[in-house]
């Protein structure tokens, strides 16, 4: 990569409001990120028990070796992979702790995540920030927004805040897997139907496999409503059911 462009996605992640960027020397022979790693789109998986899972196996450890976010942004570029660039405004890749052990996995940016470049920033992002938070808070664990990493299966904003077609999720797809791979977590938190089925291949809606584990290649997966379902005032049961799937995740991950 030229300095230029280099100086470019560093600007960019400062915009994003992360200071410092963290650089894994590669621990294999070969290009980052080559070859082993298709995307989990329709890779149906099942339901493990409704307990906390046990943790990942070292095999995940493996997949793209020395492989950065910052690699995986420079590769997306000014991505016109698909139809979803002709309308956007800015690509929406992901922001957080780039080493956070708790990943969440929303739909795709809406108008103003469009607008600014980060994910989860209007309503549905604001009560996001505040179910980590907040929930975190009650049950004892020092846990903020910017600890965790927030992402999207698309990472443009599809018109008219549509679901996002299949072709489009399989194009983005790679991109999910390399961005969960470089981070390793502990677990992921699916937010919502399409991202449940983006990494676990299901068909059932939310409302019957939220607060199960599941599994990701071997990173456990939580499912629970995406924020925006939330914000619907008869939907009150379903925010319950959310914080409760919250908890699960939190403390599984940080106790």
């Amino acid at each position: 990569m030229d300095a230029e462009r280099l100086r470019q996605y560093l600007e960019y992640y400062k915009d994003l409001g992360i200071g410092t960027i963290y650089r894994r020397e590669a621990s294999g022979a070969g290009e980052p990120g080559a070859g082993g790693q298709g995307s989990g789109v329709g890779e149906e998986q099942e339901p493990l028990s409704d307990g906390a899972p046990s943790g990942p196996s070292s095999e995940i450890h493996t997949g793209a070796p020395g492989e950065s976010l910052l690699q995986i942004l420079a590769d997306i570029g000014d991505c016109k992979r698909c139809r979803l660039h002709e309308a956007r405004n800015k690509l929406v890749f992901g922001v957080g702790n780039e080493h956070a052990p708790l990943v969440f996995v929303g739909e795709g940016p809406g108008a103003d995540e469009d607008e600014q470049g980060i994910p989860f920033v209007g309503r549905a992002g604001q009560l996001l920030t505040q179910m980590i938070e907040n929930t975190a808070k009650k049950e004892g664990i020092p846990l903020q927004r910017a600890d965790v990493y927030i992402c999207n299966v698309v990472k443009c904003r599809p018109p008219g805040n549509r679901t996002p077609e299949p072709d489009e999720m399989e194009v983005c797809g790679q991109f999910l897997d390399r961005q969960i791979l470089a981070i390793r977590p502990k677990a992921l938190c699916a937010l919502g139907g399409t991202a449940a089925r983006a990494l676990l291949g299901h068909k059932e809606g939310v409302t019957k496999m939220r607060g199960k584990w599941f599994q990701w290649k071997d990173i456990p997966v939580m499912v629970t409503y995406h924020p925006s379902y939330l914000l619907r005032p008869y939907n009150q049961d379903a925010k319950r059911e959310a914080w409760d799937d919250l908890k699960k995740v939190l403390h599984y991950v940080y106790d």
